[in-house]
């Protein structure tokens, strides 16, 4: 078994890395210009920058617009080039997994190599230790393996009580809202770049140390926030620290600290940044001043900032969606849904939320699904929106449905697991170990409530899928396997032993899981 050990030249306390903004200057790199001929090679360059961006799903940044755009004489050759490439390529989405829940909102290519069964010992490539405490999910680029960790220095292997003693009160357990810790050590956050065939530490880079500003709850981490990455850079965004990319190598290309805002009652913060069209996109809701905000992932610069008026804390990610008419920057909290052009104007919003948010919305079907369902709510709802609203679309009163909420159900939604279309079925995994299955297009059930198993225990990670398969990993670390389709049936039950929040990542035939102090690539053997 592997060890991640800490590496030399860490920052001093309460010292932040700092690094030059990089500029646009691309020449090294092979920039195209859209007004000259290409040659052999940088049609090859554009055809290889193509496929990132296309595997990415992230949006097409400059090059690949002027490789696009070049000469007509030229383009038959580009397309070519890109066929030939394709034909020899395998699919590239199948080898990335660059942000939370991937790019398909938790839905992974099939693959025969990907694993139906593994254990602590059986289907495992390898594991390793990871020291410190961190909710923060895996992120895959090819043979890059970035996983984010915050450790206290004096303790960097705290122990974990019992999973059973961090459920909530309102699910049957001991736990409450008041249950926070506030450290007086220091800690550091660190990012890891694992080998994806040995499971080696490539690089460490410790991004920050100090002593935390604000509180966390027990069952939250002072390092929840996934990476995000491109394939050049990865970019690391702390609701406690602050915005940071490095390139693939581990040096730090620019940072943005930022101040640690207070949080309610002393949670913490969870959500994570996306990456679009060369654009990075944090929320930060807290209780002081939430915003939503825009970043040249490039240089760091920020685009713009808009305020989130009214809203307070939440835990959710933002979305990009890329519809038929265009591109919006949807955010959901538990004041409003808010959705953003991309310059930070706002779009539409809508009410109807729980009182406590963390779901992160998706598209599938041509709509987007929101989810709110705070277990102690009344009203859990989801909804399924149409592309082209405009200012409030909110229901009134007993509507289910409007001119654009295509459908809605007031009781559909969990609290923490995010939903999973898979084929013309649309999951809900509840925190309690139930599945619902209903239609995407129109809210109709397909299957109601099925408990997973009697002791299945309780979920945060958000399902995923591969094989026509669902899978669904609990607090306890044992991964439901379900069969996908219009009958519940469950396949079997795979055990690793230890507590999970994380949810999973996949690619390269291979499946990532995230336990309290181990990462696991899970691989058909």
């Amino acid at each position: 078994m592997n060890d991640c050990r800490t590496a030399a030249g860490e920052p001093e306390r309460g010292e932040t890395i700092q690094a030059q903004s990089t500029q646009s200057t691309r020449s090294d790199e092979g920039e195209v210009s859209a007004s000259s001929a290409l040659s052999a090679l940088e049609i090859r360059l554009c055809v290889l920058h193509l496929l990132r961006e296309l595997a990415t799903g992230i949006g097409l940044d400059s090059r690949s617009k002027a490789c696009m755009f070049s000469p007509m004489k030229h383009y038959a050759t580009l397309l070519l080039a890109l066929f030939t490439l394709l034909l020899v390529t395998p699919a590239a989405d199948a080898q990335h997994w660059p942000q939370f829940r991937g790019t398909k909102a938790g839905v992974a290519p099939d693959d025969p190599k990907l694993p139906d069964t593994w254990s602590a010992t059986d289907n495992v490539a390898w594991k390793i230790d990871i020291p410190g405490r961190s909710w923060s999910s895996p992120v895959v680029w090819g043979s890059h393996v970035f996983v984010l960790s915050a450790i206290n220095t004096k303790q960097p292997n705290q122990p974990l009580n019992p999973v059973s003693t961090y459920v909530g009160r309102s699910l049957g357990g001991p736990m409450s809202g008041a249950d926070i810790s506030q450290p007086a050590d220091e800690h550091r956050w660190v990012l890891y770049d694992v080998d994806f065939q040995t499971g080696a530490i490539r690089w460490e880079r410790a991004i920050h140390a100090a002593v935390p500003l604000e509180a966390v709850h027990q069952k939250n981490s002072f390092a929840s926030e996934t990476p995000v990455t491109d394939g050049e850079r990865v970019y690391v965004y702390l609701g406690y620290i602050g915005l940071f990319a490095f390139d693939m190598n581990g040096k730090p290309v620019w940072s943005k600290p930022m101040t640690a805002p207070k949080m309610r009652t002393g949670w913490g913060s969870a959500a994570s940044p996306v990456l679009d069209n060369g654009r990075l996109y944090v929320v930060n809701d807290n209780e002081e001043r939430s915003f939503v905000a825009a970043f040249d992932a490039r240089t760091g610069s920020e685009l713009w900032r808009t305020d989130r008026e009214g809203e307070k804390s939440n835990w959710s990610t933002p979305f990009v969606w890329h519809n038929d008419l265009r591109t919006e920057i949807v955010t959901t909290g538990s004041k409003k849904v808010r959705s953003y052009d991309t310059s930070g104007k706002l779009l539409w919003e809508m009410s109807g939320m729980t009182s406590i948010h963390a779901i992160t919305p998706f598209a599938s079907h041509g709509l987007l699904f929101v989810s709110s369902g705070y277990f102690q709510d009344a009203r859990r709802p989801t909804y399924a929106i149409r592309p082209g609203a405009a200012g409030d679309i909110s229901l009134k009163g007993e509507e289910r449905s409007n001119s654009f909420v295509v459908w809605s159900h007031p009781t559909l939604a969990s609290a923490y697991p995010s939903p999973l279309v898979v084929g013309d079925q649309y999951y809900t995994l509840m925190d309690r170990g139930v599945l619902t299955s209903n239609d995407p297009k129109t809210g109709k059930e397909i299957y109601s409530r099925q408990r997973l198993a009697a002791d299945s225990g309780t979920f945060s990670a958000s399902p995923w899928s591969y094989n026509g398969k669902i899978f669904a990993v609990s607090e306890d670390g044992e991964t439901f396997v379900i069969q996908a389709g219009p009958e519940f049936k469950l396949l079997g039950r795979n055990p690793l032993g230890e507590m999970t929040l994380a949810s999973p990542a996949v690619a390269n035939g291979s499946l990532f899981i995230r336990t309290a102090t181990k990462l696991y690539r899970i691989a058909r053997r």
